[in-house]
């Protein structure tokens, strides 16, 4: 069967069923209609799925009678459905997609990062052709814990976060190139490590990590995010499956734009931490503790939300009307 000309031939009934299904109130017919164009799409489905159960098509419509199921069996709230579908279904879906692949970035960051403290840590002369023995002292005594502290708690927190922002951004929208990626972790690994090496030449390597990881935990997991949302786009093209290379980047791309939203609300609560619970004097530990409660929140709403919605067969691609239709040719 040909799922696309199967898909062309059944779109308005879909189409249809979402607009019902997001209709705030509906009369008695609309009600009548919903109920046979869901029995209908529920059919589709099935058919679908029996072909290619992982496609597309079947995440996508599997949301739309997902919706239309959740209207049918209670009460709308005063939030809008495609808020909650974001929220519940489409972010989490999206993090979880590219799960593996933020953990194996993470893990290439932390070896990069160790190599290099370790090369510095163990050469004195690279450390020195780097800076002088008075600016190093100068840095690891007044200058790096002095950056978490020179400014207003909020100013600090707002600049962080717009700048990261930009960061993760910047991953997603260059990814599509392939190397932006590799060379941006790369770099900023590189300079982790020198710091963490100059840190440790002067015996405060726990100053270092006291400082760098509170916040860090939950950071730098952002940017290895934005890293796999931005590889993911450049293999959609690379090896686009059974659909177009143009197809595949663009239903790739509208899916981790979704990442890149998301992730301004991570960056945000990083942020927030960087700002005021890096630099507060309070005990290490409890420091520590707050920003692994934040990486294990993360962590738990993109693993139970995600799996969740992968066990349903959703999508986080956005909807029909938002993405478009696709014409069929010969």
């Amino acid at each position: 069967m040909d799922l696309e000309a199967y898909t062309a031939v059944n779109r308005g009934d879909w189409e249809r069923l979402q607009t019902l299904s997001r209709t705030r109130r509906l009369s008695a017919a609309e009600i009548d209609e919903l109920t046979e164009l869901y029995g209908v799409a529920s059919t589709h489905l099935s058919v679908i799925q029996a072909q290619d159960p992982h496609g597309p098509q079947a995440r996508g419509l599997s949301l739309i009678v997902a919706g239309a199921r959740q209207r049918l069996s209670s009460t709308p709230g005063d939030f809008t459905r495609a808020f909650t579908d974001f929220v519940i279904y489409r972010l989490p879906y999206a993090f979880y997609t590219i799960r593996w692949l933020t953990l194996v970035l993470g893990a290439l960051f932390c070896a990069v990062a160790t190599a290099y403290g370790a090369w510095v840590y163990q050469h004195p002369e690279v450390a020195n052709a780097l800076m002088s023995e008075q600016q190093q002292e100068i840095y690891v005594e007044h200058e790096f814990v002095g950056y978490y502290s020179e400014n207003p708690a909020a100013s600090f927190a707002g600049q962080v976060w717009t700048n990261n922002a930009w960061i993760a951004a910047q991953e997603v929208a260059f990814g599509i190139t392939g190397f932006f990626v590799p060379v941006v972790l790369y770099l900023n690994a590189a300079n982790v490590g020198v710091a963490g090496g100059i840190m440790a030449r002067h015996g405060e390597i726990d100053t270092f990590f006291n400082y760098i990881l509170p916040h860090g935990y939950m950071e730098l997991t952002a940017i290895f995010i934005a890293g796999a949302a931005g590889l993911y786009i450049f293999w959609s093209w690379v090896a686009p499956g059974r659909h177009t290379r143009l197809f595949s980047l663009a239903r790739a791309g509208r899916m981790l734009i979704t990442v890149a939203i998301g992730l301004v609300v991570v960056l945000f609560v990083s942020g927030l931490v960087e700002g005021f619970v890096t630099p507060a004097e309070i005990p290490d530990v409890l420091r520590h503790g707050i920003g692994l409660l934040v990486l294990a929140a993360y962590w738990c709403y993109t693993w139970i939300l995600g799996a969740r919605a992968a066990r349903m067969n959703l999508d986080a691609d956005v909807g029909q009307y938002d993405g478009g239709t696709v014409e069929l040719t010969a």
